[in-house]
């Protein structure tokens, strides 16, 4: 007999207040946008720069593979 493999979809729990845990595609954009922003303002130290270019282009690589889709109304 051969054992079947049986993927468990994620738990969504809800947050602490109430609302949903979900992060969308436009909150990534967003985090990408807020990390620019600080690092051009000096947030960061020269020893957090690496971890925080590497998460920075792992998020920028993500949101470039996701494809485009018409805007509606556009």
């Amino acid at each position: 007999m051969e054992a079947t493999k049986t993927e468990t979809p994620p738990v969504q729990e809800a947050a602490p207040n109430g609302e949903s845990a979900d992060l969308t595609i436009n909150d990534l954009s967003n985090l990408r946008q807020i990390i620019d922003l600080a690092s051009s303002r000096g947030a960061f130290r020269p020893n957090e720069m690496v971890a925080i270019g590497t998460i920075y282009n792992k998020l920028q690589n993500f949101l470039n593979s996701i494809p485009k889709t018409p805007q509606a109304g556009a």
